[in-house]
């Protein structure tokens, strides 16, 4: 239980990507850290096929689903940003970038794949940062201000950003060794 004591936010909203946002709930409760769902304001998510998330039919035990305007960067030692199409919807929440620029100027680990870099432009965090993301978002976070590099993770500072869903080993490898050290 190597992350004992540590508090991790991960995103949801319509349009999830299922492995980015189902692979790290599941590693980093087993990890030991204690993780909430941050969503928008739903009652219900569903994913880019439809499966529900938290307070869906299938998930109702799950039961850590917070608003992110009802949580502060002080609640959590990590957030973690999941991709698909739900980055378009969360970058639109002011609670959401909030949420994410208070993280980051607090050097809380922020972390993004796929097109979650969306968010971190929308937040004003990714300018003067390298990080990764999926291709075809490259030239918004190049438009940004950030560095763009193709590489399956890429840690600057607190923000760990990856690709795609075949990254997501390395990805949640990186994000834990950061929570250990922090």
């Amino acid at each position: 239980m190597e992350l004992t004591g540590k508090r991790v936010g991960i995103f949801v909203e319509n349009m999830y990507q299922e492995f980015e946002f189902w692979y790290p709930y599941f590693r980093m409760k087993e990890a030991g850290a204690k993780v909430s769902i941050i969503g928008t304001g739903a009652k219900e998510y569903k994913s880019l096929n439809g499966l529900p998330a938290p307070g869906g039919l299938v998930f109702k035990s799950v039961n850590d689903l917070v608003n992110a305007d009802a949580v502060s960067a002080a609640d959590f030692d990590c957030i973690i940003i999941p991709g698909g199409f739900a980055p378009d919807y969360m970058r639109r929440s002011q609670a959401v970038l909030k949420l994410v620029r208070d993280c980051f100027e607090q050097k809380k680990i922020v972390a993004t794949i796929c097109h979650a870099g969306w968010v971190l432009a929308s937040a004003g965090v990714a300018k003067g940062r390298t990080m990764t993301c999926l291709f075809s978002i490259k030239d918004d976070v190049i438009n940004a201000g950030a560095k763009y590099v193709d590489q399956e993770v890429v840690r600057d500072g607190n923000l760990i950003t990856s690709r795609l869903p075949d990254d997501l080993p390395v990805f949640l490898r990186e994000i834990i060794a950061a929570l250990k050290n922090q």
